[in-house]
């Protein structure tokens, strides 16, 4: 079937937050159709089977958004 893909969490890093519905927005490693693992992050369903869209970043880009967040002005926040 077209579209299908496999993966494999190599690595669960942590919960960034969990809704009502027991789904939870994850940092992990994945490895996606046999390649190296990337870190990512994305909502999951409680038994990791169903997922929703996320990003996948490569360690420099986990670093300069590290860096980004760390850079932030008080003017850059919600509050």
């Amino acid at each position: 079937m077209a579209g299908e893909f496999k993966f494999e969490i190599t690595k669960e890093l942590g919960v960034i937050s969990e809704n009502a519905k027991g789904w939870r927005k994850e940092l992990n490693m994945v490895s996606w159709n046999d390649r190296e693992p990337k870190y990512d992050i994305r909502e999951w369903s409680p038994d990791h089977e169903r997922m929703g869209k996320g990003v996948s970043l490569t360690e420099e880009e986990l670093v300069a958004l590290s860096e980004l967040i760390q850079d932030r002005d008080s003017e850059d926040s919600f509050e």
